[in-house]
């Protein structure tokens, strides 16, 4: 090969590997700037890529006739919801209906049973287990007599107290404040142109079930008669030959009773100021008399030891026979059944039916003298609250004593001691039994056979509180 053609070789060799590193040169930089580019596109790639997962975790958009069709059925649903809903309501109402009505049908049931017991004189509601002894603290002590009380009575509506006492006087308290409403002062015998009043020992009281009239009786035979609510005098009988001893209102009605030591028995009617008729049939001095609702009066015959059912329009009289002492104290319970205390130290239930006690408790109040020569606490009062199962007896033992009658009235269980000191003359029961009232004296209402120094002439308003009942699960 020449000189010549081996230099063109050579030249062309090397232009191609300039050329060929040129071309390198521009590759390198479409490479790097592809690099670049791909590093940027690899950026986008990546926000890119979350954007989708991040999609991916919503759920797919819907098309407008799945939206559609998603409203149509929420629409059914509601509606059929709203029906069902609407369902339940009306079924509960109706429940609540049904339930409503058979309580009221048992209460009418539960009433017209109640009616129908009182009716027939053997209702008894148990209310003697809920009543609980009251503190000593809680007793309401009201004093305004000067000598021993005899009587008290409470007006149908719970709201004031009569009493009365040895000292002629007749006192109006109110039972929410305790204080004097009025006084009927006593009247001194002959004087003329004077109020009205007592001028002897006032030995009963009574007042109508409609709280309109007051009778008091006294040992100078009279008979008053007041206007319970302004105590203003109204009338004045007269008729019986001795002490007036006991007063009653025949329930509902302004028929009055009245028996006296002259052993009879009287019926008056105090709205037309007239005397009815006279009844005998008492062997000494009656005591004490109650009358409920029927045409007919129940008498405590005192020494001739009987206790008598007068019917009234029959002018017949039941005879009962049980005590040993004097009967000093009578009771109704209800139309049929009857409780009685005597200075024997006994208490005794009674019903009509039977001639003999259902139920005698003897020495109620214990025994009081020397080893040996014990002797009963005399019984001087009873009450009862009507239609229950409850009665309370008092002494001059320095308490009052509750008692529960048993099942049909054949048993007397003691129930709780309230303490008060001296002779307890006279016992009530509110209408609605929320208090007892009692009439405390130093001596007994019909005598000055002992005298208790430390008691104190007064009335005593003792609360009865009741025990909660159990739950009906329970």
């Amino acid at each position: 090969m020449s000189a010549a053609a081996a230099a063109r070789k050579r030249g062309r060799s090397a232009s191609g590997a300039g050329a060929g590193g040129g071309t390198g040169k521009r590759r390198r930089k479409a490479d790097s700037a592809g690099d670049r580019g791909k590093s940027k596109g690899g950026g986008k790639m990546n926000e890119e890529i979350s954007s989708d997962s991040e999609s991916e975790s919503l759920p797919p958009r819907r098309t407008e006739e799945e939206d559609e069709e998603e409203l149509e059925e929420t629409a059914q649903e509601k509606k059929l919801r709203l029906a069902k809903l609407y369902l339940e309501q009306l079924r509960q109402q109706e429940e609540e209906k049904a339930e409503a009505r058979a309580f009221e049908e048992d209460q009418v049931a539960g009433r017209l049973k109640e009616d129908v017991l009182e009716q027939r004189g053997r209702l008894q509601k148990s209310v003697a287990k809920e009543i609980q002894a009251p503190a000593p603290a809680d007793i309401r002590v009201l004093r305004g007599h000067q000598l021993s009380i005899t009587c008290v009575v409470i007006t149908p509506d719970d709201s004031a107290i009569f009493s009365a006492a040895k000292d002629c006087t007749i006192i109006k308290w109110s039972v929410e404040s305790g204080r004097k409403l009025h006084v009927i002062p006593r009247a001194k015998k002959g004087a003329e142109g004077q109020p009205p009043g007592h001028s002897s020992h006032i030995l009963c009281m009574a007042i109508s079930s409609d709280g309109k009239y007051l009778a008091s009786g006294d040992r100078s035979k009279l008979i008053l008669i007041w206007e319970a609510q302004s105590c203003q005098h109204l009338y004045t009988f007269t008729g019986h030959r001795d002490a007036v001893s006991g007063l009653a209102f025949r329930r509902g009605t302004h028929q009055l009773y009245s028996t006296s030591h002259d052993r009879s028995v009287k019926v008056w009617n105090v709205a037309e100021n007239s005397y009815v008729e006279t009844l005998f049939g008492h062997q000494d001095a009656v005591a004490a008399l109650d009358a409920l609702s029927r045409e007919c009066c129940v008498t405590a015959g005192g020494r001739d030891g009987t206790v008598r059912v007068w019917k009234i329009p029959e002018e017949s009289q039941l005879v009962f026979y049980g005590h040993q002492g004097s009967i000093d104290s009578i009771q109704l319970i209800n139309e049929e059944h009857m409780v009685s205390g005597a200075d024997d130290g006994s208490v005794a239930l009674w019903g009509l039916s039977k001639k003999r006690p259902l139920a005698l408790q003897r020495e109620a109040h214990g025994l009081r003298g020397e080893p040996g020569l014990e002797q009963p606490f005399w019984v001087s009062s009873v009450a009862a609250l009507l239609n229950t199962d409850l009665v309370a007896t008092g002494s001059h033992s320095s308490c009052v004593r509750l008692w529960q009658c048993g099942e049909g009235f054949r048993r007397l269980d003691p129930l709780c001691d309230i303490p008060l000191v001296g002779f307890i003359n006279s016992l009530k029961f509110s209408s609605s039994g929320d208090f007892l009232v009692a009439g405390v004296g130093q001596e007994h209402r019909l005598g000055r056979w002992w005298r208790i120094r430390e008691a104190r002439n007064s009335i005593c308003i003792i609360p009865l509180h009741r025990a909660p009942r159990p739950p009906a699960g329970s």
